[in-house]
Order: structure tokens, then C-alpha cells, then sequence
């Protein structure tokens, strides 16, 4: 298949420099298991230098074009980060604003995954009166202490926000950006983990839930089931899950990583890596 044939998939990143080596590394498993496609991978932020995105776009090479865009948001000044949260995770909340009027949809990838698998079902999806697709991993309790902390709707999932498929035509239409602010402003003092929590406030209607076990497995998913369902393995993972998700402070890059699927992380990199030496 030559680069016209492929398919066109819109790709959407937010981050600061410091989680560059991170998102070459889930670049190249989405080139990887995604032979027939050809990504337009947008990359929005507030100051990478340059120079710094030089291997990012030697990952992609001609498997696609990346696309930096520099957001100087004065509005977001007074949006609560940490060193955990920088301010870029506020941009995803407003792909819709930033990215360019002729892109009707894209995916928003964390770069702390790995793809495990063809993406092509997922982002054809039909998204109808939904502006967001993403995966829940919350139980009954926690479901309801969220509603409670963010005054939201009990039956309203709350999502984890690092893949969630994007219906930007239709948000371009209906999100209220003011809105947004006003949440920040309002519930600043309780926001934890901020842009899940403002995208499940906000927008819980309009989510249409994904399976996380297959697009946004984690760890403690795993580590959760396994012991219950005896064909939840690591073969199974490594079949099934399309999406593998490092998500919190337990990271595979990390020399105290507790669990076992770091083995898709650790297979990732030595793959990219003996790429770059062909």
C-alpha cells in the first residue's frame, strides 16, 4: 500500500518537553499497528523548543506529519496545574478552538500508552449527538464521590481522559468556552485530577462510553480482574487489548513499576530502538 492509498487518521497530543521520549515511544507502536494508515499528528503546547521535537518527527517519518501548535491561552492563567498536571491538559478540553476548522475529528492519545492494535474501528466510529468517546474505570463508590465533589449528574460516567475519540464538528457547534471557565473558576478548589474532571462534569450526557479492557487497559484494571477471570491474562491482553494505559504514578519507564504489564512497554522500546539502527 503506498502513502496515497493509506487511510488519514487525525491524531491529537497535548504535553510539555518533558514527556517527549514518552510520546516517541507510543508514536511508534501507532505506526507500528497501524501499517495502513497515515497520521496527521497534532501536537498542541505552550513552549517546546524546536530542536526538541527532531526525534519525534524521525519516529514518524513518512508515516505521517507532525503538526506543533503553540497555544498562548491568557484565559487559562488562573487554571490550578502541578508538576503532575501541567497546564497543557487544559488544551484537549479545547482541541475544538485550537485545531484548524477543516479537522472534523481526531484522537486524543496520552504518551504514556501503547498501541497493541488497529485504531481504524475506533476512530471511524459513528459519534452522532456525542462530542467525546472515552472509557470509564470508576466503581459505584468512587462514581459517586466524583458526583458529589463536581456536583455532577450520578449516572454521568466519569472518564479517564487519555484516549478519548473527538466529535470536534460538533463541539465546534456547541461548547460553550466561557462555560469551561467558569467551572475552573468555580470548582478549582476541588478539581483532582482537572481535565477528566471537567469533561465528565461538563459533558457527561454527550460521552459515549468505550470498553476500557480493550481501549484503556491499565494495570489496576488487570491487577482488579485478573484474579477473578481466569482468561484475563497477559495472552489475553496481548490478543485483545488495543490500547495499554500507564496511567497515575506507577510508570514503566520507572525502576519501581509494580505489575506486569510493562512487558508491552519494555518490548515497545527495544523495537523502536532497533528500528533506529536499521
Amino acid at each position: 500500500m503506498n502513502q496515497a492509498e493509506k487511510n488519514e487518521m487525525n491524531i491529537l497530543v497535548t504535553l510539555d518537553e518533558n514527556y517527549i521520549p514518552y510520546l516517541n515511544v507510543m508514536l511508534s507502536t501507532l505506526i507500528r499497528f497501524n501499517p495502513d494508515c497515515r497520521f496527521n499528528v497534532y501536537l498542541l503546547h505552550s513552549e517546546i523548543r524546536e530542536n526538541a521535537l527532531l526525534p519525534t518527527k524521525s519516529v514518524i517519518g513518512e508515516n505521517g506529519i507532525l503538526i506543533p501548535i503553540q497555544i498562548k491561552d491568557l484565559a487559562l492563567g488562573d487554571a490550578p496545574t502541578t508538576q503532575r498536571y501541567p497546564r497543557e491538559i487544559y488544551f484537549r478540553i479545547f482541541a475544538a478552538h485550537y485545531l484548524p476548522k477543516t479537522v472534523d475529528r481526531v484522537l486524543y492519545l496520552d504518551p504514556d500508552l501503547v498501541i497493541n492494535g488497529s485504531l481504524l474501528n475506533l476512530y471511524r466510529m459513528q459519534m452522532d449527538d456525542y462530542y467525546f468517546a472515552a472509557a470509564s474505570h470508576t466503581g459505584l463508590l468512587l462514581q459517586k464521590a466524583n458526583a458529589l465533589r463536581l456536583d455532577m449528574d450520578e449516572d454521568s460516567p466519569y472518564i479517564n481522559s487519555g484516549v478519548m475519540m473527538m466529535n470536534l464538528s460538533l463541539l465546534r457547534k456547541e461548547q460553550d468556552y466561557a462555560e469551561v471557565l467558569r467551572f475552573i473558576e468555580k470548582r478549582k478548589n476541588f478539581l483532582m485530577l482537572p481535565d477528566q474532571d471537567i469533561i465528565s462534569a461538563l459533558y457527561g450526557s454527550k460521552i459515549y462510553a468505550l470498553d476500557a479492557f480493550r481501549y484503556n487497559m491499565t494495570e489496576r484494571l488487570y491487577q482488579l480482574h485478573a484474579p477473578f477471570e481466569k482468561s484475563l491474562n497477559l495472552e489475553w491482553i496481548r490478543k485483545n487489548a488495543i490500547i495499554i494505559h500507564y496511567c497515575g504514578r506507577n510508570k514503566p519507564w520507572k525502576e519501581n513499576y509494580h505489575g506486569q504489564l510493562d512487558v508491552f512497554y519494555k518490548e515497545a522500546v527495544a523495537k523502536m530502538k532497533s528500528e533506529s539502527e536499521i
